[in-house]
C-alpha cells in the first residue's frame, strides 16, 4: 500500500513537472488557470457557473421589468421525459406561449433568480449589436471590410474579409473550433487574458464568402469591430441598445478577459432563464418590442434569413444567418441561439412559443447519414428536436 501511495506521489510530480515544461515551452499561461479550474475540481471543461472565476461587466436591466403571466403547470413529465432531463443534466426548462409562462421547471439547486452562462448563445446578442450599429450609422455596411476597424486586417488576404463573413461564419480564417482540445483557440480565448492579440493574429486559409464554418474567432473580432465602431464597450452597448430595453428583471454580467479588459463577445453572458427569454421573445417579434423598434425591420430580415453559402458537409447551408440558428420547416420555422452544454433560446413565431432550456450536457450534431431524407437537420443537435417535442406536448395539454 505504501508503494502504491509513493508511487503515485511520484506520477503527480512527473505529471506536474510536465504540465510546467509544456506550458513554458508553449508560452500557453492560460493552461494553469483552466486546469485549475477543470481537471482540479473534477471537470473535464468549462461550466455554466464560472461567473465567479472570471472577470465580468455588468449589462444593466430594464428600468420596468416586463412579467410573463404565469399559468400554474399543469403538465407532469413523463417518466421518459424526466430520464431525457436527468441524462443530459438539464438545470432549467421554460415554456412561453403567447406571453404566458405554461411550463418552468427547475433542477439540482438551479433556480429562477439564478445566473447562468449562455456560451455561445451569446453570439446571437452580439448579431443583433451588429444590427443596432448598423441602424445606427455606426457601421456603415455589412459589406464594410474588418479592416476598416481592425488595422491587423489590412494585409495577409484578410484585407478581403468583411463583416458579413464574419457574421455568416465564412470568414476563412485558421480559427480551430473545439470545446475538448485544450490547446485550441476556443480553450486560449475562454481562459486567455488578451483575446485581441488572440483573434487579430488569425491567418486566412480559404476564400471568404464561400463555406459556412463556425468559428468562435469571427464572434471575438465582431466584438471588438462594435467597440470601434461605437466607442463603447460591447456590454455597455449591449445594456444600452437591448438588454435595458426588453424587461430584464436583473443585470447580466458578461465575462472579460482580465480586469477593465475585453469581453469574451464569442460565448459567456450570464443571465438568468426569464430574462434569457426576453431575448427569444425580441427575435421572435423581429426586432420590435411592445411596439418600440429595437432593431429594425430591414436588418431582421436579413438576420433571419439562410445566409447563400456551402457547408463543410457539402451541402447547401440552410442552418445558420447573422449569428442565429435556423431550423426552417416549412410551416413552424424555428429560430434559435445555443451554446455548448445545450444552452438554448428558442423562438417559434407561428406558434408564438419561446422556449428556454440550461443545462450541464448536449447530445451531438445530427450528421447528413443519421439525418437521411431530412437534411434540414444536418448540424442541428439531436436533444434540439426532443425540447421542440416536449414543449408541443406541454403545450397541447395546457
Amino acid at each position: 500500500m505504501k508503494k502504491k501511495l509513493i508511487f503515485l506521489l511520484k506520477l503527480l510530480a512527473v505529471i506536474i513537472i510536465a504540465l510546467n515544461f509544456i506550458v513554458l515551452l508553449s508560452g500557453r499561461f492560460y493552461l494553469y488557470k483552466g486546469v485549475w479550474n477543470t481537471y482540479l475540481k473534477g471537470r473535464t471543461g468549462p461550466g455554466i457557473y464560472d461567473l465567479t472565476i472570471f472577470e465580468n461587466a455588468k449589462v444593466g436591466k430594464a428600468a420596468s421589468p416586463f412579467n410573463f403571466t404565469v399559468v400554474p403547470n399543469s403538465y407532469a413529465l413523463t417518466a421518459e421525459e424526466k430520464a431525457f432531463f436527468e441524462r443530459l443534466d438539464t438545470r432549467s426548462f421554460l415554456v412561453i406561449e403567447n406571453d404566458s409562462i405554461i411550463f418552468e421547471a427547475y433542477f439540482n439547486g438551479h433556480t429562477d433568480t439564478t445566473h447562468s452562462n449562455s456560451f455561445s448563445a451569446a453570439k446571437t446578442v452580439v448579431g443583433l449589436l451588429i444590427g443596432c450599429a448598423l441602424d445606427e450609422g455606426k457601421i456603415k455596411s455589412i459589406d464594410e471590410p474588418a479592416a476598416n476597424y481592425l488595422p491587423e486586417f489590412k494585409s495577409g488576404g484578410k484585407e478581403k474579409i468583411t463583416i458579413r463573413h464574419l457574421i455568416t461564419m465564412s470568414s476563412g480564417l485558421n480559427w480551430e473550433e473545439s470545446s475538448k482540445n485544450p490547446f485550441s483557440e476556443n480553450a486560449e480565448s475562454y481562459y486567455g487574458t488578451d483575446l485581441y492579440r488572440l483573434a487579430t493574429h488569425q491567418k486566412r486559409i480559404t476564400e471568404p464568402g464561400k463555406v459556412f464554418n463556425y468559428q468562435s474567432g469571427n464572434s471575438q473580432l465582431l466584438g471588438f469591430i462594435l467597440e470601434r465602431a461605437t466607442g463603447k464597450s460591447v456590454s455597455r452597448y449591449a445594456s444600452e441598445k437591448i438588454w435595458s430595453k426588453i424587461g430584464t428583471e436583473s443585470d447580466a454580467y458578461w465575462s472579460l478577459d482580465k480586469k477593465d479588459g475585453d469581453e469574451k463577445a464569442f460565448c459567456c453572458l450570464y443571465a438568468t432563464t426569464r430574462d434569457f427569454a426576453k431575448l427569444g421573445r425580441l427575435i421572435l417579434n423581429r426586432g420590435k418590442w411592445d411596439g418600440e423598434t429595437i432593431i429594425s425591420e430591414k436588418y431582421m430580415n436579413d438576420f433571419l434569413e439562410e445566409a447563400p453559402l456551402s457547408t463543410l458537409e457539402g451541402i447547401p447551408n440552410t442552418r445558420y444567418g447573422y449569428h442565429i440558428w435556423l431550423y426552417p420547416t416549412e410551416k413552424d420555422p424555428v429560430y434559435y441561439c445555443r451554446g455548448i452544454l445545450g444552452q438554448y433560446v428558442v423562438s417559434i413565431p407561428s406558434k408564438n412559443r419561446i422556449i428556454i432550456r440550461t443545462g450541464m450536457k448536449r447530445d451531438l450534431n445530427m450528421t447528413v447519414e443519421e439525418a437521411k431524407d431530412d437534411l434540414l437537420k444536418v448540424g442541428h443537435p439531436k436533444d434540439f428536436f426532443e425540447y421542440l417535442k416536449i414543449a408541443e406536448r406541454i403545450s397541447q395539454k395546457k
